[in-house]
Formats: structure tokens, C-alpha cells, sequence
């Protein structure tokens, strides 16, 4: 039996190479671009606005802009940003096929379609919702909560829906998810067994506002560096507008039936620096107070006034946060600290009126930043590129790719085929099992995911001898074992060893170079050349920064 289980997936894995290996005859469009080419055209006048707002901004300060990639790298981004990987030879080979014009409307569509995309941006936002740790032992059940993002995230539900829900549910934390939200600031031990209201308006200022008014938890804004209050009339922030928020969860309790609101009203009392006792602070919305409902309760009215049409901040909080997961920052830094009156750049403004008068679609948003000329550009010109560049988005920004990124990228650039939730259950057990200890060793970067940080001797020797490339290169049934036995010519093999780790084709110069080191040993020894190239091609810049 275990020869025939091997033998079935070498069978299997010949099959792939052989069809991965050359290009493909037919690729049928994804559903969504089969059934509504209207979409894509709607699509095009707001990103042809955002490729305008831009434009005008870089003649304003006299900077120019790099020329634009090749679909491939564009694909390349567009998969590492929202999926968290890098395509595989076969969905290449379908891209390849499809009318230039058309591929990257293609692949959008394709990944919106597709679980790995769902489950990736899931564990993103999740990240600024409860952020990383396990929290409360029982009662908090973060994996329960990503699982339930992403299926909602799959069925492109509207955003101010589901922020509505995770703000107002009510149940247990394991058949309604959404109130891991709040379970997961409760402090064990303590006889209330309640969630933390601060907690819970830090994260509720962040998360859907784009706002750090959690640094006047203490004490009044003396820097003038939270303005709250109206647009037209801006004021400091104080410590009461702050837990004047928190007092929204003052009837939060956790009980046996799970999340739920106490039956009589719990007053929110907190001792104010400027007071001598603590005393009753009422719920109050820190701005915009025209669109307070005032329903009676509390989460319910948070909840409408959070995600009012007329209330900005939480949309433009939501596109810029959509940005910076694409590009590795956003069109305004950090993406939490958004200030109430602005300045506001012209394409946020742009992706902000389109994203509410849509209806919060967050597969829509997603397909308009991924055929922005932004996403297009080349990070290198004929011009000395500076900060300024990148800051203006005149160039793509080089970012270091996150730890699940990389590990990502390794594990499906080692197979022809493509590795997702329609894979063996074996394929992907190994992926979950070799991804977690390479994030592990290599470092989380928790909630402060934005923050560029530099590469530590750690992650580099990770990479130079960690278990995981080691074990992808060397598995019989990967790509290196096919390439080196199986591969018609050298210049196929390094062309797909390109493909499938820096998703571009060789260069003449890189070409001569591979395939003058390959053909130093016959086919029956070319297994160990193989697998040196891949490791060269993993270990070099270009596979570890997204660019």
C-alpha cells in the first residue's frame, strides 16, 4: 500500500510537470470575469481618477515617476499582497494565455475567487482586531475568529456589515465567532469576568477609525497631536473624549450564554486626572457627534455611528489600511494614526468615495488598487530614486517581505502545481506544518506589522540553512527531483526554475550562466545542480523583497 501511495503521487506529480512545463492551450476566464465585464469597466474610470490624482501631485513636486513592469511582476505583487504568496507555474501559464490587456483583470478575479486570498487577508486584519497572542485560555478562540473573517471575506460580505457585527454580537465564542472581540480583552482571575472597555476602545479607535486616541487614556492631549471634535471645528483631544468612547462597553458582560449586554444599564466610572474621585462618565462619540443616533443600546448605537455613511474616518481607515496590505505601507503612515482634519491625498479620497458608494466592497476596492498604474511601476529608474519617490509612490516601494510571505513563497516555488485549498490534504498538512516553524524561528512582527524592520543574522541563516528550503529543495516529488529527470532541454529548466522562484523569465546573461553550470554534469547528476540554483534564486533580494 505504500508503494502504491507513493507511486500515485509521482504519477501525479509527472502529470503536473508535464502539463505545467510548456504553456498550456486553454484557460477559461474566472466565473466573475465571465459573468460581469461591467465590473471591470466600472473599474476602470475610478482607477484612471486615482492615475490622474497622482500624476498631478508628482508635477506638483516636481518629481517624475519610473516606467511600467510586466504583468508577471505585476501578478507577482498582486498575489504576495492579498494572498500571500507567489503564483505557481501552472497559474502562470494560464495568465500567459489570456489577452495582455486583460491578464491582470484575470488574476485579480482569479485570486478574489480563490480561499488563499480570503484566508490571508483574514489573518491580516485579524491582526489589528485581537491582534496576535492566544489570550484568555477557553474563552478567546482567535482561530475560530480568522476562520469566520474569511468566510465572510470569501463571500465579499460588506464591510460596515461585518464591523457592525463583531461590534454588536452577542453568544458564545465558539458557535458566534465575532465576539472573540471581546473575549479576548478579558483579564482572567478578576470576579467581574468582564471585557476591558479601555481595551476595546483602543481597539476600536484603531482598528476602524484609523485614530490612536488610546494615548489619552491617562491624561489631556498637550502636543496637539489628537485633534478631535468637527472637520470645520477641531479641538485637542482629552482623556474624557477617550473613555467617553470606552463607556460605550460599560454593559458588556460575559457570562454562561456567552457575550451579551446586562439587563440594567452598568455606569462607566473612571477617576479623571482633574477630579479627586472617580465618577460617572456617559458614552459619547469623540466626533461627528451629528451622526449619533442615540439608540439605547449602547454597542448598537456605537456600531451605527462607526460605520455611517456620512462618518469618513472609518472608510478612509479601511482603504488606507487595504493600501498598505497591497503595497507594505500606506498612502498615509502609521495606518492607525490618521489625523481627523487632514491633509487627505487625492487618491485615498478618490478610493474613499468609490468604496462607500459601493457599498463597502472590499473585492471591489482590492480590484481598483490592483489595476492602479501605482501597482505597475517599476521600484527602479533612470533618475536617482529618494524617499520622496517612494513617499509619492513615483516608484513601488521595496519592501522586505513578511515571514509568511517568504515561507509562502518557498513552498510554492519548490511545486509545479498550484498549492491551495483544492490541493492533496497531504500538500497542504506539510505547508501548514513546515510554514509555522519557519514564522516561528523567523520572527513575528505581531501587531506592529507596517514597521519596517531590518534583517536579523537569525532569519538570515534561516534561510541559508533552515529545515524548510532544505527539506522543499530535496523532496523527490518537488519541482527541483522533476526539473532535474524529467525537463526536455536546460533552457526549459531554467526558465521554469525563474518562473516558479522570481516569477520572470531569465535574462540572456543569466541563461548562458544556468545553463553553462548545468550542463557540466549528465542528466543523471544534474539533480544536485538543480536544487543549488533554486537555493541561489530563494536566497538572493530579489525572491525576499517585494519590488
Amino acid at each position: 500500500m505504500k508503494d502504491i501511495f507513493f507511486l500515485s503521487l509521482l504519477f501525479g506529480g509527472i502529470t503536473a510537470f508535464s502539463f505545467t512545463l510548456t504553456r498550456v492551450e486553454k484557460s477559461d476566464a474566472p466565473k466573475a470575469l465571465r459573468d460581469n465585464n461591467l465590473v471591470v469597466e466600472d473599474v476602470t474610470a475610478v482607477t484612471e481618477a486615482v492615475d490622474a490624482a497622482f500624476a498631478k501631485d508628482w508635477l506638483f513636486r516636481g518629481l517624475s515617476h519610473a516606467e511600467q513592469v510586466n504583468n508577471l511582476l505585476v501578478a507577482r505583487r498582486i498575489s504576495l499582497g492579498i494572498a500571500g504568496t507567489i503564483p505557481s507555474l501552472a497559474e502562470i501559464r494560464e495568465l500567459e494565455l489570456q489577452p495582455e490587456s486583460e491578464q491582470i483583470d484575470w488574476w485579480l478575479t482569479r485570486l478574489l475567487e480563490d480561499r488563499r486570498t480570503s484566508n490571508y487577508l483574514a489573518e491580516r486584519l485579524t491582526r489589528a482586531l485581537v491582534g496576535v497572542e492566544d489570550g484568555p485560555f477557553l474563552i478567546f478562540r482567535r482561530r475560530r475568529f480568522v476562520s469566520w473573517l474569511s468566510d465572510e471575506l470569501f463571500l465579499n460580505r460588506p464591510y460596515d456589515e461585518l464591523v457592525s457585527e463583531i461590534l454588536t454580537e452577542e453568544g458564545l465564542w465558539t458557535d458566534t465567532p465575532a465576539v472573540n472581540f471581546y473575549t479576548r480583552t478579558i483579564a482572567q482571575g478578576e470576579e467581574s469576568n468582564k471585557p476591558d472597555p479601555v481595551l476595546l476602545a483602543g481597539r476600536t479607535s484603531r482598528a476602524f477609525l484609523g485614530m490612536r486616541i488610546d494615548c489619552l487614556q491617562c491624561h489631556d492631549d498637550f502636543l496637539d497631536s489628537v485633534a478631535l471634535g468637527d472637520a470645520e471645528d477641531l479641538r485637542s483631544g482629552t482623556q474624557r473624549d477617550f473613555h467617553s468612547l470606552a463607556a460605550f462597553f460599560s454593559d458588556v458582560e460575559s457570562s454562561l450564554l456567552g457575550i451579551r449586554d446586562l439587563n440594567e444599564h452598568s455606569p462607566y466610572e473612571y477617576q479623571l486626572l482633574d477630579e479627586e474621585k472617580a465618577s460617572v462618565v456617559v458614552p459619547r462619540v469623540p466626533f461627528h457627534r451629528e451622526l449619533d443616533g442615540k439608540e439605547a443600546n449602547q454597542r448598537v448605537r456605537l456600531a451605527k455611528w462607526v460605520t455611517h455613511k456620512e462618518n469618513r474616518p472609518f472608510a478612509r481607515a479601511a482603504v488606507n489600511r487595504v493600501w498598505a496590505i497591497m503595497f507594505g505601507r500606506g498612502l498615509i503612515n502609521p495606518v492607525d494614526e490618521i489625523p481627523l482634519g487632514g491633509p487627505f491625498p487625492e487618491a485615498l479620497e478618490i478610493l474613499t468615495d468609490d468604496f462607500v458608494s459601493h457599498g463597502y466592497d472590499l473585492h471591489r476596492l482590492i480590484r481598483v488598487i490592483g489595476s492602479t498604474q501605482a501597482l505597475k511601476l517599476n521600484s527602479a529608474a533612470d533618475f536617482t530614486v529618494t524617499q520622496s519617490h517612494e513617499n509619492a509612490i513615483a516608484v513601488f516601494p521595496t519592501i522586505r517581505l513578511r515571514p509568511e510571505q517568504v515561507a509562502g513563497a518557498i513552498g510554492q516555488s519548490t511545486s509545479l502545481t498550484t498549492i491551495n485549498s483544492g490541493s492533496h490534504i497531504t500538500t497542504r498538512l506539510m505547508k501548514f506544518g513546515q510554514q509555522n516553524e519557519f514564522v516561528s524561528r523567523f520572527g513575528d512582527p505581531g501587531e506592529d506589522e507596517f514597521s519596517d524592520r531590518g534583517e536579523t543574522v537569525t532569519q538570515r541563516l534561516l534561510m541559508l540553512n533552515g529545515e524548510m528550503v532544505g527539506e522543499r529543495l530535496e523532496n523527490v516529488f518537488n519541482a527541483p527531483s522533476h526539473l532535474a529527470s524529467l525537463a526536455p532541454d536546460l533552457d526549459t529548466a531554467v526558465d521554469v526554475i525563474y518562473l516558479t522562484t522570481l516569477t520572470r523569465y531569465p535574462n540572456e546573461d543569466e541563461r548562458q550562466k544556468a545553463v553553462g553550470w548545468l550542463s557540466e554534469q549528465g542528466r543523471q547528476q544534474r539533480g544536485q545542480e538543480v536544487i543549488d540554483l533554486y537555493w541561489s534564486l530563494l536566497n538572493s533580494s530579489e525572491f525576499r523583497w517585494n519590488h
